[in-house]
């Protein structure tokens, strides 16, 4: 079974470094996926409501659980508040049912799944006759409050934010009873978020890359956008060190103490994001991948730009 070292938050809580990502795992081969993760050795699992599949993530938890495979208190589960529910009394009930969902008593770590509200709606995406997104205007300073309050009561073992940029993080620092622990970011080295992660790591707040491999399965790539895992001098990288690309790419992330959760929907692959700690890589190869920075999003979630709370206009 796969070794996967753990991180610890600045509460002492600690989590595992490598997590599996869900994100477009769907029906029953997200069950079969989950289940095949947790007998390598995976046990975080990071998934949110959008992503439509915490029912069967449940499922698979609850079926390794009976099987003896795993216990509930050895597994470390991340999902996340949407875009919809930021009014304070709709905090709470949003985590309930993803608690439901998961077949779970409490989540390990909630966070807010993106810094911009949208009108209150059953719909992900409400939509006005124009076809465009309907906006709310509730300010992610009050949802973060009703964040601290289903910490205090143990609905949640950890509370933190996706996709805020350094003023967003730094209104909530200025105010809040309780700090983030971890910021979830798109991260990799297209995107390498160094200004972002040293301003995290100054006030104790990990990172957590999302799309580290850069998920060139998106649904909505294009021919001709970049694939890091063909990129040559990152093969280069890898024929180094007898290791993959995604290995190295995944390395580089582990490097800079960043938390990461890479999908996969192979057994093979699976193993092999975990394969990690067995090598390190050189300062100049480090360097070097810091240059390959090129400011590409896999997920700039373009439907919002216009939102006041859109967090990329800022540079980290």
């Amino acid at each position: 079974m796969s070794k996967i070292e753990l991180a610890t938050f600045y509460n002492g809580n600690k989590i595992p470094m490598v997590g599996l990502g869900t994100w477009k795992s769907k029906g029953s081969a997200a069950v079969d996926i989950i289940k095949d993760a947790i007998r390598i050795g995976y046990r975080h699992i990071d998934t949110a409501p959008i992503y439509g599949n915490e029912q069967e993530i449940g499922e698979a938890i609850t079926s390794s659980i009976q099987e003896g495979v795993v216990k509930r208190e050895d597994l470390f589960l991340t999902s996340k508040l949407w875009n919809t529910q930021h009014r304070c009394d709709l905090v709470e009930p949003a985590l309930r049912k993803t608690l439901c969902d998961l077949n779970v008593d409490y989540i390990d770590l909630y966070l807010i799944h993106w810094p911009f509200a949208y009108e209150e709606s059953k719909e992900y995406f409400p939509e006005g006759p124009d076809g465009k997104i309907l906006f709310g205007d509730v300010d992610y300073i009050d949802t973060w409050k009703a964040m601290e309050q289903i910490l205090e009561k143990g609905l949640a073992k950890n509370i933190g934010v996706s996709n805020f940029n350094s003023k967003q993080l730094t209104r909530i620092l200025d105010v809040c009873k309780v700090k983030p622990v971890t910021n979830q970011v798109e991260c990799h080295p297209y995107l390498n978020q160094v200004k972002l992660s040293k301003f995290c790591k100054s006030h104790g707040i990990f990172i957590t890359a999302y799309s580290p491999l850069g998920s060139s399965d998106r649904p909505w790539a294009k021919p001709g956008d970049p694939n890091l895992l063909e990129d040559p001098k990152i093969k280069e990288i890898a024929d180094k060190y007898k290791k993959t690309p995604a290995q190295v790419i995944l390395r580089y992330q582990i490097q800079q103490d960043h938390i990461i959760v890479p999908k996969s929907a192979s057994k093979i692959r699976l193993e092999e994001n975990t394969k990690l700690f067995d090598f390190q890589l050189t300062e100049d190869d480090m360097q070097l991948l810091h240059t390959f920075d090129r400011k590409w999003r896999v997920c700039p979630m373009n439907s919002s730009v216009k939102h006041k709370d859109y967090p990329f206009y800022e540079e980290f």
